[in-house]
């Protein structure tokens, strides 16, 4: 597992705590979730930028590339989705499904670096 991975773990778990906790607390998502989700975001845009970086300098990737960059693809579409669905439906409910993106995009991220390594 590389920085990236660590950096999506870390930013990934404590996005999804806080959704959690605002839907356990019957709370509709605020500026907080839907920020905790835009640093997820942000993450997963630092993992492509360094990605391309990475290629651009001749690293080569393990496994299928095509993979990888559709993991990578999937994941930075995931927290737009989410905020989209959240400023759509302001109940509870959406909190859990933006608690849903941190542990996706950590999963994902590790799928990523099995692929790249």
């Amino acid at each position: 597992m590389d920085a990236y991975f660590y950096i999506i773990l870390v930013v990934g778990l404590v996005s999804t705590v806080i959704c959690l906790i605002a839907g356990i607390l019957k709370k509709a998502p605020n500026d907080t979730t839907i920020l905790s989700v835009a640093a997820v975001e942000l993450s997963l845009l630092v993992y492509l930028v360094g990605s391309i970086v990475r290629v651009a300098a001749g690293e080569q990737i393990a496994g299928e590339p095509w993979e990888f960059w559709g993991y990578l693809l999937t994941a930075l579409l995931l927290p737009v989705g989410a905020v989209y669905w959240a400023i759509l439906e302001r109940t509870r409910w959406s909190n859990f499904v933006l608690a849903a993106v941190g542990v996706t995009a950590l999963v994902m991220a590790a799928r990523m670096n099995q692929i790249w390594y």
